[in-house]
């Protein structure tokens, strides 16, 4: 998983690429080594940011505040760390899905 990787102690970093304005909230898959994940909210005024948090937050089982978004405020492309889960949980919460 080149997307996924360890952010400190009890976090992990996820590499993902954000498509808005899709039919449903969901995990799609990989898109040029990231996680390629699809949400309803439109990229204006950080609706998509906000909707990206919620949707990892209950996808990991974690409060909303345990994710953060690091880099990419106004891009498709971003970083986000999940506080409050390890590496290996993360994975198999992933391998789940994927």
């Amino acid at each position: 998983m080149p997307y996924l990787s360890a952010g400190g102690d009890n976090a992990v970093l996820l590499e993902i690429y954000v498509q808005p304005k899709s039919s449903k909230n969901r995990v799609c898959g990989i898109h040029n080594r990231m996680l390629k994940i699809a949400i309803t909210a439109p990229p204006v005024d950080g609706k998509a940011n906000s909707q990206i948090t919620a949707f990892l937050a209950k996808l990991f089982r974690v409060p909303k505040s345990a994710v953060t978004l690091v880099s990419g405020l106004q891009g498709r492309t971003k970083k986000v760390s999940v506080s409050g889960i390890n590496l290996e949980q993360a994975r198999a919460v992933l391998s789940t899905i994927l």
